[in-house]
């Protein structure tokens, strides 16, 4: 079934007088949402027990968790040292994944740097080659990774790069972040052609079975003539994406993704209008 739930907590969260991952469990419950995204993002300060802890928690609610690797990954960076630490991010996020009792790992591919773009891909690409064979070795195949589409110019991760990332094997499926989607093509995503094209595109590479619960991260995004500046909330009205146009292609495709709001400060509150948006239909 698709699923609607945040990134992190909400200002409520925290203003309601809850401090712990734990307690997010039965507050995304309470609001009537299915999934929560963890975030590793300044690194993977975590040890096995409290992965447990944390996972027990949202299993007696119901509530589906996946993990976002830290945001310093980069599988373009020329130097294979800095490169390598890159992999043990990754891994290290799905083994605390598992222990959470998730399958989900969402991570940033790479960044263009000073290469030729097609150069840069290119390693990248060799790169999670590579990542692949070392998540086979360490028995986290049955893992979901996910790189994500990226919002700033400089940064890989356009649609057709992912595509291309994911066809490397099945242990990769898409992140498609709509809001970065939008942000980096200067506002593309307005109407549901806009959308229909987009995941005609990535069903057409991918097939139906790879993409039917692809990974999704949803937020209005200001940005300007580089991509992505910063994220917005749902109240805006300057800055694209709206959801109600994805919603009904979603419906109309017959996709059931996990959808991860990214809104600033009201990530479970804009969940929850995705969430009534599409069960309205």
């Amino acid at each position: 079934m698709i699923k609607f739930g945040p990134s992190g907590n909400s200002q409520s969260f925290y203003a309601a007088g809850y401090e712990h991952t734990e307690e997010a469990a039965a507050y995304v419950k309470g609001m009537g949402l299915d999934c929560f995204e963890y975030s590793f993002g300044r690194g993977v300060r975590m040890g096995a027990e409290k992965a447990r802890a944390i996972g027990a928690a949202f299993q007696r609610e119901g509530v589906e968790l996946s993990v976002h690797a830290p945001y310093f990954i980069n599988f373009a960076n020329p130097d294979d040292e800095m490169a390598a630490k890159s992999y043990g991010y990754v891994l290290d996020s799905a083994k605390m994944m598992k222990e959470m009792g998730g399958r989900r790992v969402v991570f940033h591919p790479a960044a263009q740097g000073k290469d030729a773009r097609e150069v840069a891909v290119s390693r990248a690409e060799d790169r999670l080659k590579v990542l692949r064979d070392y998540v086979y070795c360490n028995g986290l195949q049955d893992m979901m990774f996910c790189p994500e589409t990226m919002g700033k110019l400089a940064q890989i991760g356009t649609v057709e790069e992912i595509a291309r990332f994911c066809l490397i094997d099945e242990i990769y499926t898409p992140c498609v972040d709509f809001g970065h989607v939008n942000a980096r093509e200067q506002g593309s995503l307005k109407t549901e052609e806009d959308y229909r094209r987009l995941l005609d595109y990535l069903l057409e590479k991918l097939g139906y079975e790879r993409m039917k619960h692809f990974h999704v991260h949803f937020s209005k995004i200001m940005y300007g003539a580089k991509g992505e500046i910063k994220h917005l909330t749902f109240a805006d009205e300057v800055y694209g994406p709206e959801f109600a146009p994805l919603a009904r292609v979603l419906k109309e495709l017959a996709l059931e993704p996990y959808i991860v709001s990214e809104s600033d400060g009201t990530q479970a509150e804009d969940a929850l209008q995705m969430k009534r948006i599409y069960e309205a239909l």
